[in-house]
């Protein structure tokens, strides 16, 4: 999960960037081509694409294309609101990640686990302090991108328990490079050198962070792993606010600490239980 926060950082910046030149079909298009040339020796190492088959199609499918949906809407959400609002009103995503893992997977919800959700989402509305009046159209697409990421992220839980991490990963740029082919070549114009860099740098973090995440899901539940993701709401707070000149207050850093104050119950709690299994 620290390689999923740090890669996840990095690639909110390079799609900030990047979307100031490419539309995001096509940024989504080069993501997913250049993660699989990434992604190959890997494959190589671990018995070539014979390893890839699976007996689960329709639910790489439907994971898969219901993540392309959401990771549009994130991207597009980038260009309209500032990076940590972006990021904060996507973490409503571990509501439903927990309600459907609870209702689908048959995990339970331990008062910990329940713990860190509420205090992370009481920490994500701190930060945010959503405004009265006019509502923007940024904010709903945030939001409906995080339903997407909760859905998509129950369905690869799922799928670890009889699916390889190289598989689900293989699938995900496959899939999803099918999905945007058309209307990336619709609309495409030839990245500057600028450009290229910030896409490269998409496409290893956002392959490698994926794969850092099936990897998570594989060692711990769901509901275990999706509340440590609420500390990349501070990180790209204070990413915004260095590189950005975003705003930084006492309001994120309040929020911060609540986050903080749940993960870290949430894993004392986890700790645990092999222990008093143990004795």
């Amino acid at each position: 999960m620290a390689g999923w926060l740090a890669l996840m950082l990095t690639v909110a910046v390079a799609g900030r960037e990047t979307t100031r030149e490419l539309n995001v079909f096509q940024i989504m298009e080069v993501r997913a081509i250049l993660g699989f040339l990434m992604l190959y020796p890997l494959i190589r190492m671990n018995g070539g694409f014979t390893t890839m088959r699976t007996s689960r199609p329709l639910q790489h499918i439907g994971r898969n294309l219901i993540h392309y949906c959401a990771q549009l809407g994130w991207f597009f959400a980038l260009t309209l609101i500032p990076l940590g609002q972006v990021v904060a009103i996507e973490f409503t995503m571990p509501i439903w990640t927990a309600i459907l893992a609870a209702s689908f997977l048959g995990e339970r919800m331990t008062v910990w686990k329940t713990a860190a959700i509420v205090l992370g989402v009481v920490g994500v509305i701190i930060i945010v302090r959503p405004a009265t009046g006019t509502i923007n159209p940024g904010q709903l697409i945030a939001l409906g991108a995080a339903v997407g990421f909760g859905i998509s992220i129950t369905m690869m839980k799922s799928l670890t328990r009889t699916e390889p991490t190289l598989a689900i990963i293989f699938w995900m740029l496959v899939i999803q490079s099918a999905a945007g082919f058309l209307p990336s070549l619709y609309i495409w114009q030839w990245p500057s050198a600028y450009a290229w860099g910030w896409l490269v740098v998409i496409a290893f973090c956002g392959t490698f962070s994926h794969y850092c995440m099936a990897r998570a899901m594989l060692y711990a539940d769901a509901t275990v792993v999706i509340p440590m993701d609420f500390l990349r709401v501070p990180l790209s707070a204070a990413a915004g606010w260095l590189i950005y000149s975003e705003r930084l207050d006492m309001f994120t850093v309040m929020g911060a600490a609540l986050i903080l104050t749940g993960n870290l119950l949430n894993l004392k709690a986890v700790a645990q239980v092999p222990a008093r299994a143990g004795t």
